[in-house]
């Protein structure tokens, strides 16, 4: 069984939207530059109602220490997402800071991308792969981009991991069948705008994954 995330939650009807699909994971962004970004505090109070339904998940991108306490102290996430130039040291220092576990996004454009993750055995609870943002983006991620899902065939990892990157409600089951993805993640394919997540959308993407 595939897993799911739906990331950039900012409301509660959405939210609610992806615990009554089923998602397995729900995602706060805390980055400013991000249309999905929350302060701690908010999402702390909109997520409470994830608690025991779903792991809470919170994205952060080159955090600082200050910040890093400030978002375990707070929203108390089940995991982090690291999803900036963070090392494998620095995801240690995350996870000693936070008590949490550790999700790491790598950026994928070609099969030399997919090399990189061999570094992380032992330093991360989790992989992401996700596709490299055009160039100029001031985001990481979240912008609809995706990268060949054949090069995932065949590659082995030595910790679990998330399919993301352009996935949406009608072409998740391909991606998932291409890839073997033990989990997927999705945030701008579930919207209809930057940063306004779509109901509709995210009950048609959770039942397409059970159906992959």
């Amino acid at each position: 069984m595939t897993l799911t995330k739906i990331c950039g939650l900012t409301t509660p009807e959405t939210l609610d939207a992806a615990l009554a699909g089923g998602a397995d994971f729900v995602g706060a962004v805390v980055f400013p530059k991000s249309p999905r970004h929350l302060d701690p505090l908010h999402a702390a109070t909109l997520f409470e109602r994830a608690r025991g339904r779903a792991k809470v998940v919170a994205v952060l991108v080159d955090p600082s220490d200050a910040l890093l306490t400030e978002v375990a102290l707070i929203l108390k996430p089940d995991l982090i997402q690291l999803h900036g130039a963070e090392t494998p040291r620095r995801a240690a220092e995350a996870q000693r800071l936070t008590g949490a576990g550790v999700i790491k996004a790598l950026a994928v454009r070609d099969g030399s991308d997919l090399d990189a993750a061999g570094q992380w055995a032992g330093a991360a609870d989790w992989l992401m792969f996700d596709a490299k943002p055009p160039r100029g983006s001031v985001l990481p991620g979240g912008v609809g981009a995706k990268f060949d899902w054949t090069l995932m065939r065949g590659r082995r990892f030595a910790q679990p991991w998330f399919l993301a990157g352009g996935l949406d409600p009608d072409n998740v089951a391909e991606a998932v069948g291409l890839t073997g993805a033990q989990a997927v993640d999705v945030s701008s394919g579930v919207e209809s705008a930057p940063g306004v997540k779509d109901t509709a959308r995210i009950a048609a993407f959770l039942r397409a994954v059970k159906r992959s």
